[in-house]
């Protein structure tokens, strides 16, 4: 039997498919090649605006954190991110919505120590008021909560702490920095109207910042008065912990009220250079002949 007698009689080869079915073939390849294509243009055209930034988002990015559109633009194209800077601001709105004030005052303060596993005395806190630019203890604005994270790039809680430890190792390695956390310091003790910082207020300060900035060398001895202010690096000059005891005795035997300004920034200076024996300072610029007590 030859292998066409052993075909089915209904087998009609493919010559002899229906025409139809043919064509319905030749229609389901066709879609297919069409969906295809337009799936491949989607995915091109989504990649596409993901690496550009949107109005809305640049307009929602500089609502949320000031920025100018150029600048918010660049930063949403190299970071493709606007849940950044919605992140920041989402935090600085959890807080606030706890006090019902566009400010964060002091119940914030304390869900903001929890959060980054702080005690609200640690020292490091008042760096974080200097970076957040914080009008006074215990209280931060929205605007200085904003810019002073997305500053420091932190995004999220996990940065925050990151950034908040290495503003504490900073302010006790580095002499400029700690300054500037010590000036601001000031500043932000004060009450409203007043020119100089009560007493005990700043006994309190002193008593943070002094040991800290000794533990980590930002309160280095300065060996000379010139203008290369030479590091005495072998520790066996300067300022000692006993020699703030002796300075808050000293104080409260005065009797003044309150630390001028003058005074608050001339002493930081006097600790630097004073020797051990205090014979080493300089007349006309140091603390002593400008001591003004209220």
């Amino acid at each position: 039997m030859t292998f066409r007698e052993q075909q089915p009689k209904d087998y009609l080869g493919p010559s002899k498919i229906p025409f139809s079915i043919s064509v319905l073939a030749l229609v389901v390849f066709a879609l297919l090649g069409v969906f295809t294509l337009l799936s491949q243009k989607h995915r091109l055209k989504e990649m596409s605006s993901k690496s550009k930034a949107s109005d809305v988002d640049i307009a929602s990015f500089c609502s949320v954190t000031g920025a100018s559109y150029k600048d918010a633009k660049k930063f949403l194209e190299k970071h493709k991110r606007l849940d950044a800077a919605r992140s920041i601001d989402q935090q600085a709105k959890c807080f606030i919505r706890r006090i019902q004030s566009e400010d964060i005052t002091i119940n914030g303060t304390i869900k903001l120590c929890e959060d980054l596993e702080k005690d609200p005395e640690d020292v490091v806190l008042l760096a974080v008021a200097y970076e957040l630019k914080a009008p006074e203890i215990g209280r931060w604005t929205r605007k200085g909560w904003v810019d002073g994270w997305k500053a420091n790039g932190c995004d999220s809680l996990l940065a925050m702490k990151n950034a908040v430890a290495r503003f504490g190792h900073q302010l006790s390695t580095d002499s400029a920095y700690f300054r500037k956390v010590y000036l601001y310091t000031f500043d932000l003790g004060r009450t409203d109207g007043a020119r100089s910082l009560a007493m005990e207020t700043a006994q309190a300060f002193w008593s943070l910042l002094i040991p800290h900035g000794l533990k980590g060398g930002a309160l280095s001895h300065i060996s000379s008065t010139d203008s290369d202010d030479d590091v005495d690096m072998n520790g066996a000059e300067g300022w000692r912990p006993e020699y703030t005891d002796w300075w808050f005795e000293f104080l409260n035997e005065k009797g003044g009220k309150g630390v001028s300004k003058d005074t608050w920034s001339m002493f930081l200076d006097f600790m630097r250079s004073i020797d051990t024996k205090f014979e080493k300072y300089d007349m006309e610029g140091c603390f002593v002949t400008g001591m003004i007590l209220i």
